[in-house]
């Protein structure tokens, strides 16, 4: 029997610059993720990991 294998993604808790707002986030997206409250642009994809654009709080299990 083969072990399960881990993700090579977590998800991360950021705070918007502009807002203060907490949102989480996939370590891998393929869109921009924009803040919930005000707009802003909070992260990236760049084809793997996403460039976050916000202070990162914690990374999720």
């Amino acid at each position: 029997m083969k072990a399960m294998k881990e993700p090579s993604s977590k998800f991360i808790k950021v705070r918007c610059p502009k807002c203060k707002n907490e949102q989480i986030v996939f370590g891998k997206i393929t869109s921009q993720v924009i803040c919930l409250v005000c707009g802003k642009k909070i992260a990236e994809p760049t084809g793997g990991k996403a460039k976050i654009k916000a202070r990162i709080l914690e990374v999720l299990e």
